[in-house]
């Protein structure tokens, strides 16, 4: 009981947070300095948002650059107020100057956020203490964050890999189960994969996830981390072979009316979904597995495919998922990878500042945005004869998200918790309770508000903002004239957001749709190309692999995110929902001869070279679809034909996946063809070509 507790991650979670938060606020409270404790307490705040805890190889270093960039931006904030330069202008030359963070990483990227809420935490300061005061606060605020969470990952090393491991695997089992659970429901493509896209994509979410974490921790180098990296390689094994695509719908339901295949294969599927179950628990639990066999359920298998050895499905089944039983029975992977680093662009300063320094920079329009925002909030608060409107600035800072939709989400649930909060704050407050009974219940709401800020973000705000409330009245006494304004700022700074999103340089998902449609064919160029070639590794092919399914979820997640921006063009949009549906197909395919790749079941020399010019003339004819500002098919006669005849008849499974693979290119090619005459006709789709939209 007490693991399920201790090592459950929103548990894990909320200990830390809260722990970090009211230590100080106890300390101070013991020495008798409550109101400098309290002001302790709100440099986690940005520490949080800039991700200075998260697991990194570079930890101190991060510390070292988060804590600088909070006390200069507090000093210069300071300065510039004393030398009456007015806040628009301050607060838009910190956004441009740190906007240059997000050129680097997008992990650096966190930092211009937080220092600008460093800056207008120290706004509300400024007057009210000495000017070294605030800089201190955050350099030892900074100090006590890193010293704590530093403490905290000793203890608990391999936790945050392991959580993610076991979010994986449980994400895998719902996979597998909805996968074959959907066998004979549907025959059609466009109603039978979109469910499935949906589990596909939070798999490779945390797969990349878990590649980042293995690269901002160096585990590859480290002996505590052996079991979870065999645990990783056993999941991407399970990933290939649960994500592989026949898309034989006839023949399937031929072989389920010949047999009771339908129910084996749910069955077995059911048998592996339940097992990676338990195998969730046990990675998050630091428990070693149990014993497992699925034989009876690999034999019924096999006695179908060997009983109707003229259709595929059986030895399509019996191959992947004798391959999965063995995976789970030895809980060895299937084979050793070398655990590529993941790319990450990393810039240094100075050819960081050279890239930001252009109009073409989404990094500058995102500072620009930021600056604008905060310039209006800024001047909307001397509107209202607020000479420090930190509370709408702040609100503009918190709701500010990387999309439209995101953002409409947050603002959503940040003004129903902010005014459900200050409703509950305001009724307490008149029954003066006394300090120590009204600390003891900031802790308790800090507690909860953070167990369920990841899924519920609007009770979570309710809960934080009862407790900035009682922090004001703590330092102030007087906290009850803040109720009503502080709610009106908090909608004037969800206003402020939401038209910076939608006027202010927005990045509409529509628009980068081709892009990313054109960028995911030519990950699947690379990864065909690898296949066919003579010399194709096991290390470089599970690379390439992982590089088709993530460029095909970035697809995916524009697709989704461009579905729910306003304005958009509903024909257009259901023309790429079905070229998307496609391109899956295309991934799974290629899934499915990575592995036949992996264990030289190849072509010879002369017939790979036939598929391999066939295949990427048909990409080239999809992406140059994509590329082309022309109303019509009328360029592609400026693409090769397809070489000689490829062979018919009895194929081989690697030809047979080769053969659909090109079926869905030309597809794809047809769908491109209509859906451009359905394109929008304004903004980026102006510009005549696709690289001219980089």
């Amino acid at each position: 009981m007490w693991r399920r507790l201790i090592y459950h991650p929103e548990v894990n979670y909320a200990l830390r947070q809260t722990l970090v938060l009211c230590l100080p606020v106890a300390i101070g409270l013991v020495l008798g300095h409550l109101q400098q404790g309290l002001l302790f307490s709100l440099v986690p705040a940005c520490c949080n948002i800039a991700g200075l805890d998260t697991p990194h190889k570079r930890f101190f270093k991060r510390l070292f650059i988060g804590g600088s960039l909070f006390a200069l931006s507090s000093l210069a904030v300071q300065l510039m107020l004393y030398q009456d330069v007015p806040l628009p202008i301050i607060l838009s030359g910190m956004a441009l100057v740190l906007g240059v963070t997000a050129e680097i990483s997008s992990l650096h990227a966190r930092l211009l956020p937080a220092s600008l809420i460093a800056a207008i935490f120290t706004l509300s300061l400024a007057g009210n203490m000495p000017l070294w005061q605030p800089i201190l606060i955050y350099v030892l605020g900074t100090l006590w964050y890193g010293a704590f969470n530093w403490f905290w990952f000793w203890m608990w090393r391999e936790q945050p890999l392991r959580e993610t491991l076991s979010l994986l695997y449980r994400e895998l089992a719902r996979y597998c189960d909805a996968k074959y659970s959907m066998l004979t429901q549907h025959t059609e493509p466009g109603t039978a994969l979109p469910p499935l896209l949906v589990h596909q994509q939070k798999v490779v979410d945390l797969i990349s996830q878990c590649y980042q974490q293995l690269h901002m921790l160096a585990a590859n180098r480290q002996n505590d981390y052996k079991r979870l990296l065999r645990a990783f390689q056993i999941a991407l094994d399970l990933q290939e072979h649960i994500s592989v695509s026949l898309h034989q719908p006839e023949e399937v339901q031929k072989l389920v009316k010949q047999t009771h295949a339908e129910k084996v294969i749910r069955w077995t599927a059911y048998t592996v979904s339940e097992r990676l179950q338990v195998l969730a628990d046990d990675i998050l639990y630091h428990r070693y597995p149990t014993r497992f066999s699925m034989d009876k359920q690999s034999e019924a298998l096999e006695k179908i495919a060997r009983q109707h050895p003229d259709n595929p499905v059986g030895q399509f089944f019996n191959y992947h998922f004798s391959r999965i039983a063995r995976v789970l029975r030895t809980q060895r992977p299937l084979y050793v990878r070398d655990l590529m680093e993941d790319r990450q662009r990393r810039l240094p300063l100075f050819p960081a500042l050279k890239s930001y320094l252009s109009f073409k920079s989404a990094a500058l329009r995102n500072a620009a945005r930021i600056a604008v925002m905060l310039s209006i909030a800024s001047l909307v608060g001397n509107a209202f004869h607020l000479p420090k409107p930190y509370w709408i600035l702040m609100t503009v800072m918190f709701v500010t998200q990387n999309g439209y939709g995101a953002t409409r989400v947050r603002i959503f649930h940040r003004a129903g918790g902010t005014m459900a909060g200050l409703l509950i704050a305001g009724v307490a407050l008149h029954f003066h309770f006394p300090e120590g009974f009204a600390l003891l219940a900031m802790l308790a709401i800090t507690l909860v508000s953070y167990l369920i800020i990841r899924k519920s973000y609007g009770w979570a705000t309710m809960g934080f903002t009862v407790t900035a409330v009682y922090t004001l009245q703590l330092i102030t006494l007087n906290a009850e004239q803040f109720i009503l304004p502080r709610l009106i700022d908090t909608l004037i700074g969800c206003l402020i957001a939401f038209g910076g999103m939608v006027w202010l340089w927005p990045q509409w998902q529509t628009g980068l749709l081709r892009q990313n449609a054109h960028d995911a064919l030519e990950a699947d160029q690379d990864a065909i190309r690898l296949i066919l070639s003579d010399n194709a590794e096991a290390g470089p092919l599970a690379w390439q692999r992982m590089r088709v399914n993530q460029a095909h979820n970035a697809l995916y997640n524009s697709l989704n995110q461009a579905m729910q921006e306003p304005g958009f063009n509903t024909h257009y949009l259901a023309d790429m929902k079905l070229w998307v549906t496609h391109s899956q197909f295309v991934v799974e395919h290629i899934n499915a001869i990575t592995t036949l790749a992996r264990e030289h079941n190849m072509l010879t020399p002369q017939l790979a070279e036939r598929y391999l010019q066939s295949c990427e003339i048909a990409i080239q004819r999809c992406q140059q679809r994509l590329e082309y500002d022309e109303p019509s098919a009328s360029n592609d006669a400026s693409i090769l034909e397809p070489p000689e005849a490829l062979p018919s008849g009895p194929l081989s499974t690697m030809e047979q996946h080769l053969q659909r693979i090109l079926g869905h290119l030309s597809t794809m090619h047809t769908i491109s063809s209509v859906a451009w005459r359905q394109r929008p006709h304004h903004g980026i789709w102006l510009k005549r070509r696709l690289r001219d939209d980089a």
